[in-house]
């Protein structure tokens, strides 16, 4: 049974898809299959995995709107063991159409049900609408990215509570699997607060990886590559390959 992990904060520009899609790159590269969902109407992390949104013919969407297993959207990506259920911009109008479906938050739990991965990971819009309800309901963990600036904290609380009230509603069994601190730079004491302020308000669950502002991780995107293939040896490659083994030996140590 796959691992599915939602990386979640309605707050945008934290490093949600950066994070999705070097985590699930690494995780690959040591050997699990592992697929990434892309979540998001922006559709980032499919293009940012090397895929041309314009020319998809099934996606997520379908998937969800359509009640459909995902198997028929999968696509295999140029990288070896990591595959995509991909987006595009015609999402976020099956999120409104989702609205007056039944059992539309277990939309996303019910198309990955069939899927055979070690890892599942999930890139959710940032928004705490239906789409993130239904990443939330389909996880087995929930990773925070949060950002290493002065309103780090803002919305946590919101998101904390979604969170609750999906375990209460939906999915008992959500976990936090961690807190992860992106956009980070040494130079500055801001930086070194925010993390020591976000480890005091979460104690044992900020991952001792920090993810360092790096322009060849800002880079990668473009370029439809994640971080290993643009750069290996880059602070950003560096981070993201020992979060991959953070969170298999957290996820292995639980389970």
């Amino acid at each position: 049974m796959a691992h599915v992990i939602t990386i979640a904060n309605q707050k945008g520009g934290v490093g949600k898809t950066t994070t999705s899609i070097n985590l699930a790159t690494y995780l690959a590269k040591m050997g699990s299959r592992v697929l990434v969902v892309d979540l998001d109407p922006q559709a980032n992390a499919t293009s940012g995995l090397g895929i041309d949104k314009r020319t998809l013919k099934a996606t997520v969407q379908h998937a969800l709107s359509e009640s459909r297993y995902a198997e028929d959207a999968l696509l295999q990506t140029d990288f070896d063991n990591l595959m995509l259920l991909p987006a595009s911009p015609e999402l976020a109008v099956a999120e409104i159409e989702l609205v007056q479906e039944l059992g539309r938050e277990q939309r996303l739990k019910q198309a990955l049900s069939k899927l055979s991965f070690d890892y599942i990971i999930v890139d959710s819009p940032p928004a705490l609408g239906l789409l993130t309800v239904n990443a939330l309901t389909a996880a087995s963990h929930v990773l925070i990215p949060v950002q290493s600036e002065f309103y780090a904290l803002e919305g946590l609380s919101q998101l904390l509570d979604t969170i609750q009230r999906v375990r209460q509603a939906l999915n008992p069994n959500l976990d936090l699997l961690g807190i992860l601190m992106t956009m980070h730079d040494p130079r500055t004491s801001l930086s070194s607060d925010v993390h020591a302020q976000v480890k005091q308000h979460f104690p044992g669950k900020v991952f001792d990886v920090v993810i360092p502002r790096n322009v060849r991780l800002a880079e990668a995107p473009s370029h439809g590559v994640p971080i290993s293939e643009h750069d290996r040896w880059s602070k950003g490659a560096r981070s993201y390959k020992k979060l991959a083994k953070q969170v298999d030996s957290r996820i292995k140590k639980n389970t």
